[in-house]
């Protein structure tokens, strides 16, 4: 039985027995889950929880479930506003708040110097159902820039459908991003980038810098990781959080959600993730320097195309010309001297 009562008093022994079943029942590493759901049990027949403040609860908690393996996923999470029982009510309702408040999860859209685009994501990916329609708005607008800043380094998580949204502006074609495992192992589901997305693409050529910070994580993470991973960015800033698996939440008392991961990733390319690693900057640097570092690499970059296209293809073939020559001359000098 779930503990989901309207009252808001505390019953940490009800509460901590709810988390441990849960835990039990759905984590994604089915040994793990026994031996946290045996951890928290003897915690609290020991006396060991705090039962006068939920907050207080919620972090002794927390501490035991990530003590086995790290996992920053499992929580027991504190809401100073009561929450909606069931599952995943917790969750989205704080999300809704953050959505109102961040106009839609695109706090800034930005041209600077040299053509070049800031985009920024944060707090979240929301859900796709709610976030489309500025997203749509905030990635066609950027379309018609010469390169683009990807800003996530306030960005914790959040929807995957909404990651593979993300990533269709950014790619041509449709593209396999992630697979799923469910704790039996077996393929839960794909992410791919869909077939058509609404408005300008950005597309598959121009550009693409992701600024991350030690504060980036889960959806955040993946957005980062996928594009690194397919060649298509660079990350610049720092080493991420490190939460790669996709999680659920149960609300176990109107002020506490318990969330479990109940899958893990795996990424087409790297036949891994970026679970308890976090993902690794391609440009490392301080997270308040990303920007300014990202933009020193796409004006340069820019410039290089610049010179290319000066040049022309009659440059181009001409120093082709010149390699060949080059290459006939040596050939005669070794058959000569043969």
């Amino acid at each position: 039985m779930i503990v989901t009562t309207s009252s808001s008093a505390l019953d940490a022994v009800a509460v901590v027995e709810s988390s441990a079943r849960l835990v039990a029942e759905n984590y994604v590493f089915p040994e793990i889950a026994q031996e946290l759901a045996a951890l928290l049990r003897r915690r609290s027949a020991e006396g060991a929880y705090p039962t006068e403040s939920a907050q207080e609860l919620a972090d002794a908690v927390t501490a035991d479930l990530r003590s086995v393996n790290g996992d920053l996923h499992l929580r027991l999470k504190y809401h100073a506003e009561p929450v909606p029982s069931g599952q995943g009510a917790a969750a989205l309702t704080a999300m809704r708040r953050e959505f109102d408040a961040s106009l839609g999860g695109v706090p800034r859209v930005e041209l600077l110097d040299g053509g070049v685009a800031l985009l920024e994501i944060a707090p979240a990916m929301f859900p796709l159902d709610w976030a489309a329609e500025p997203l749509a708005a905030a990635l066609t607008l950027v379309s018609r820039a010469r390169a683009l800043v990807l800003d996530l380094r306030r960005n914790t998580g959040g929807d995957p459908d909404t990651v593979a949204f993300v990533c269709g502006y950014l790619l041509d074609g449709r593209t396999h991003l992630n697979t799923m495992l469910s704790r039996q192992g077996e393929l839960a589901e794909q992410s791919w980038t869909p077939p058509h997305v609404p408005g300008a693409r950005f597309g598959a050529s121009k550009p693409v810098y992701v600024l991350t910070s030690g504060r980036t994580f889960s959806g955040g993470e993946e957005l980062a990781y996928d594009l690194q991973q397919l060649g298509r960015a660079q990350v610049v800033g720092e080493t991420t959080g490190g939460g790669a698996h996709p999680r659920e939440g149960w609300t176990v008392h109107p002020h506490l959600e318990v969330a479990v991961p109940v899958a893990r990733a795996v990424n087409p390319v790297s036949g891994t993730n970026w679970e308890g690693t976090g993902v690794q900057p391609d440009v490392p640097c301080p997270a308040e320097a990303a920007l300014d570092r990202a933009l020193e690499l796409a004006w340069a970059r820019l410039a290089e195309n610049d010179a290319e296209a000066e040049r022309g293809p009659e440059a181009e073939q001409d120093a082709e010309a010149g390699q060949d020559a080059g290459a006939e001359l040596s050939t005669g000098a070794e058959q000569g001297a043969g």
